[in-house]
């Protein structure tokens, strides 16, 4: 009969330990959830602040289109963010340093959207220097004017493939949104 008496005080004693065992297992299940959360909400205003950006590129879409007669891009124009010769960030040199040291000054700041995003943008056109892109001086990216292609099913021979001349323009939008979201969208059009 003393025999049974000591079993029934360890069984407690396991009990109690196991008891102590599914509490810390629940515990680390609760904060492993809530990191999950925070990460899955940190990724969600990334995404939104990358949405946000579309506004930045289509408003430099629509100051390209609108300019793109005479000679308005041959020169700088820093109040509606356009620089009319590329720029690049330096060797190990980040876009948030570049964007700091360089184009913040030269970009244009849209309003806030409903999300919180502040969408900044500037244009850079594809070329080494600044001037008429149609002379070689300025280096400027250009698409081919006429291209011959040959093989095809015609028995002439060669199709002149023509193409209107288009210069390169970059554009750069940087959001900034909650909880210190900075993101960035770089966009080639052809005009």
């Amino acid at each position: 009969m003393n025999i049974h008496h000591r079993q029934q005080g360890v069984v407690l004693i396991l009990a109690l330990i196991v008891l102590v065992a599914m509490t810390l297992a629940g515990i680390a299940l609760v904060r492993s959830v809530d990191t999950t959360n925070i990460i899955a909400g940190n990724l969600a205003f990334k995404q939104a602040a990358t949405h946000s950006g579309d506004a930045g590129t289509e408003a430099a879409i629509t100051w390209l289109e609108a300019n793109n007669t005479g000679t308005t891009l041959h020169a700088h124009d820093i109040n509606s963010g356009y620089s009319a010769s590329r720029q690049d960030p330096g060797p190990g040199q980040s876009w948030d340093v570049f964007w700091d040291a360089v184009l913040s000054d030269q970009a244009v700041t849209l309003a806030a959207d409903a999300s919180g995003n502040v969408v900044s943008y500037a244009i850079q056109r594809m070329c080494n220097a600044t001037g008429d892109p149609a002379n070689p001086v300025t280096g400027c990216a250009v698409s081919t004017t006429s291209a011959n292609a040959t093989g095809n099913s015609q028995d002439s021979g060669a199709v002149a493939l023509l193409y209107s001349d288009q210069r390169y323009y970059r554009i750069t939008s940087r959001v900034e949104g909650p909880r210190n979201t900075v993101s960035y969208i770089q966009t080639i059009v052809a005009l």
